[in-house]
C-alpha cells in the first residue's frame, strides 16, 4: 500500500477505489510532459474523415443526431490547430470508465486533432500523490487529472486549481466546446465553491444506495412470515429501524433458503484505511447527523465540522460541531452492532475490497452501504443473484435514515471522479489538456461511455431512450438516477478544508471502536479532537486565505444543543418504529416526480 506523506499540506490517504482495484504500486513515475513537438502531417480533410469514422462506428448511441456530433468533431478538429503534433498527459486512477477513455477515447481524440494525448491509469492513491507533487513542487507532473470531488474544499481553498468557471471565458474561451452544456452535469454543485466559481467538472460518477434481493422481498410466504413477526409489510426500509428488523428477520428466523444460510447484513470491519470513508461516505449523516442542506449540511456537514460563513469552526459539539454528538455516536454504535449480529462472521475482518463481491454470491439479503460502481460486476451471467433472462434478482432503491435525520438532509454519498487543470501547468497545455478533457465528457461521446461505464453524468444521457432500453437489466440504477431522491446523495463538501489531512484520522479511530478499545463515544470523542486539532493547526499557518479555519472558543454542550439545528441533543427513544415502502410504489412516485 502507498506510503503517504501525511504531515504535508496534501498529505493524502489510500482512497475507495484504490482498494477495490487492489494496493497501489510503488514507484510509478509519470512520464514529464515535454514541450517538442512531433511532425504531423494530417490534413483537415483526413482528420474530419476520422472523425466521421469514430462518430459513425463507435460513438453511437447519443443524444446528438450525427450531424450535430459532426459539428462537435469539428470544432475539436479546428480548436486543436495550435497543438497538433503536441504530447499531452492526463491521468485518472483505473476505473473501467477510465479504461475506456484511455484505451478509446484518447485514441479518437489523437486521430481527430493531431494532439498525441496519452492518458495514463494508475491506482487512485498514486493519482492523488501526482497531484500532491505537482501542489507542492510546481513541477508539471500532468497536464490534466481526474480526482474526486471530495477535494472541492483543498482546492478552492489552497489556490492551486484552476477555477474553470474563470478559464471558460478567460484563457480557454477560445477552446471551450459552445455544446458543453454545463448546466447538464448532474454534479455541477459538487464541483462548485462557496465562492460560486466551478473548479472541477465531472467525468464520472456513482452513488452509495441500499441494495435488496428483490426476489426475497417479493416472495408471498416471507412477506407473511415478517408481517406476523413485526406488525408491518416487508418491503424497502426508509428508516433504520426497520432496516435493522429485516436484518433481524432473515439472520434469525428465515435463516436458510433453498438450503443456503443467509444473512440479513453485509458490511466489512477489518483495520484498514477502507474503514474510514466508510464513515466519511456520508454514514453519520444517513443517521441524521449534521444539518439540513443540499449538497452538504449548513453550518454543519456530515463530518461533523461546523462553519462560520466559510471559515470552519470545529468539530467537537463543545465547538458546535457534531463529529461526537449523540447522532454520530448513533451511527458507529449501529454500526458495530449489526456487523456482529446480522452480517456473517467473517465480514468483520474484511477490507471494502474483500467484502464488495459478497452479495453476488447469493447468501445476503440487504446492504444498506453498497455503491452503484458493483452494478456491472452483480449483473454478470451465470451468477446466483442473476436471472437467466440476465435480468438482476437484485434492486436498488434510497438508502434508510436514522432517528436523527430530517427532511431537507443529504441522505448518502455519491463519487465524483472530476476533471481539475492545476495553475503550475502551463497555458498552452492547460488549453490542449482541457480539450481531451471535454472530448470525454461532451454529448457526442458520453452516452456511450455511460453505457460501457455505468457512471452518469449527464442528465441528458440518463434520460435517453437507449437507458430505457438498458435499464430493466440494472437493477434500478437508471430509475434512481431519473428520480427527484438522487439530490441527496452528495460527496464531502466544502466545509473540509484539508482532506487528505482530516480523511486519515477516521479508520484508525473507528477501527478502535469495532475492536472494543474504547467505545463509540469514546471513538467519536477521540475523533473530534484531533480533527479540531488539525483545524488549529490550518489557523495558525493563516496560509488557506479568508476561508481558513478560525475554532469557536469552547462552550459547555448543552448550550450547543439549546440552539436550534445540529448538534442535536440524544433522543430519548432512538429505536422508532419501522418503516417500508413497497419498491413498485417507490418507483410509481418516481415516475410521477415524488421522493417517496
Amino acid at each position: 500500500m502507498t506510503k503517504m506523506q501525511h504531515d504535508a499540506p496534501g498529505g493524502f490517504p489510500v482512497h475507495r477505489r484504490t482498494l477495490l482495484r487492489g494496493a497501489s504500486a510503488l514507484g510509478l513515475a509519470a512520464a514529464v510532459p515535454g514541450f517538442a513537438r512531433r511532425a504531423f502531417a494530417a490534413t483537415t480533410e483526413e482528420m474530419t474523415a476520422a472523425a466521421k469514422k469514430w462518430v459513425d462506428t463507435e460513438f453511437q448511441p447519443s443524444t446528438l443526431s450525427k450531424d450535430a456530433q459532426m459539428k462537435e468533431m469539428e470544432f475539436f478538429i479546428k480548436a486543436a490547430e495550435p497543438f497538433r503534433g503536441m504530447d499531452i498527459n492526463v491521468v485518472s486512477e483505473t476505473l473501467t470508465t477510465h479504461e475506456y477513455e484511455s484505451k478509446t477515447l484518447a485514441r479518437a481524440f489523437s486521430e481527430i486533432t493531431g494532439i498525441n494525448l496519452k492518458h495514463d491509469l494508475i491506482q487512485e492513491g498514486d493519482v492523488i500523490e501526482k497531484l500532491q507533487t505537482q501542489m507542492q513542487s510546481g513541477q508539471n507532473i500532468y497536464d490534466a487529472y481526474v480526482n474526486d470531488s471530495d477535494l472541492i474544499g483543498t482546492h478552492f481553498r489552497y489556490g492551486q486549481a484552476v477555477p474553470l468557471s474563470d478559464f471558460m471565458t478567460g484563457d480557454g474561451k477560445d477552446f471551450t466546446l459552445p455544446t458543453l452544456d454545463v448546466d447538464d452535469f448532474m454534479g455541477k454543485s459538487f464541483t462548485t465553491a462557496p465562492d460560486g466559481k466551478l473548479y472541477q467538472i465531472p467525468d464520472q460518477q456513482f452513488a452509495n444506495l441500499y441494495w435488496f434481493r428483490h426476489d426475497w422481498f417479493s416472495d408471498p410466504k416471507l412477506q407473511e412470515q415478517f408481517k406476523a413477526a413485526y406488525g408491518y409489510d416487508l418491503g424497502v426500509p426508509v428508516n433504520w429501524s426497520a432496516y435493522e428488523d429485516i436484518a433481524d428477520f432473515f439472520t434469525n428466523k428465515v435463516k436458510e433458503i433453498n438450503g443456503v444460510r443467509v444473512w440479513g447484513h453485509m458490511d466489512y470491519g477489518k483495520k484498514d484505511p477502507s474503514l474510514g470513508w466508510r464513515f466519511t461516505d456520508a454514514w453519520l449523516s444517513m443517521a441524521g447527523a449534521g444539518d439540513k442542506g443540499i449538497p452538504n449540511g449548513l453550518p454543519v456537514d456530515e463530518w461533523g465540522i461546523r462553519v462560520e460563513g466559510c471559515r470552519p469552526a470545529g468539530s467537537s459539539v463543545t465547538r458546535g460541531g457534531d463529529t461526537n454528538g449523540p447522532a454520530a455516536v448513533y451511527a458507529l454504535d449501529k454500526y458495530i452492532e449489526w456487523l456482529k449480529k446480522y452480517a456473517p462472521p467473517e465480514a468483520a475482518g474484511m477490507t471494502f475490497s474483500e467484502a464488495g463481491p459478497v452479495p453476488g454470491q447469493g447468501n445476503i439479503a440487504q446492504q444498506i452501504f453498497w455503491y452503484t460502481a458493483f452494478t456491472a460486476d452483480l449483473t454478470k451471467p451465470g451468477l446466483p443473484v442473476v436471472n437467466e433472462d440476465g435480468t438482476p434478482k437484485w434492486r436498488m432503491a434510497p438508502s434508510p435514515h436514522g432517528p436523527y435525520w430530517e427532511e431537507g438532509m443529504k441522505l448518502g454519498y455519491q463519487d465524483c471522479g472530476s476533471w481539475t487543470l492545476l495553475k503550475s501547468t502551463p497555458k498552452e497545455r492547460q488549453q490542449a489538456a482541457w480539450l481531451y478533457a471535454q472530448f470525454c465528457i461532451c454529448k457526442s461521446t458520453s452516452l456511450k461511455k455511460l453505457q460501457v461505464g455505468l457512471t452518469p453524468i449527464r442528465d441528458s444521457d440518463i434520460r435517453s431512450k437507449a437507458m430505457d432500453e438498458m435499464a430493466p437489466k440494472l437493477g434500478g440504477l437508471v430509475e434512481f438516477y431519473r428520480s427527484p431522491a438522487r439530490v441527496a446523495w452528495t460527496p464531502t463538501g466544502t466545509n473540509v478544508p484539508d482532506y487528505p489531512r482530516l480523511a486519515q484520522l477516521w479508520w484508525q479511530n473507528v477501527a478502535e471502536a469495532v475492536t472494543g478499545e474504547v467505545t463509540p463515544q469514546q471513538a467519536m470523542d477521540n475523533l473530534a479532537k484531533q480533527q479540531d486539532q488539525v483545524l488549529a493547526r490550518l489557523e495558525r499557518a493563516g496560509n488557506l486565505g479568508d476561508c481558513g479555519p478560525k475554532l469557536n472558543e469552547e462552550k459547555d454542550a448543552q448550550y450547543w444543543y439549546d440552539q436550534p439545528g445540529a448538534p442535536k441533543p440524544k433522543l430519548e427513544n432512538e429505536k422508532e418504529k419501522g418503516q417500508t415502502v413497497a419498491y413498485d410504489s417507490l418507483l410509481q412516485a418516481w415516475k410521477e416526480g415524488k421522493v417517496r
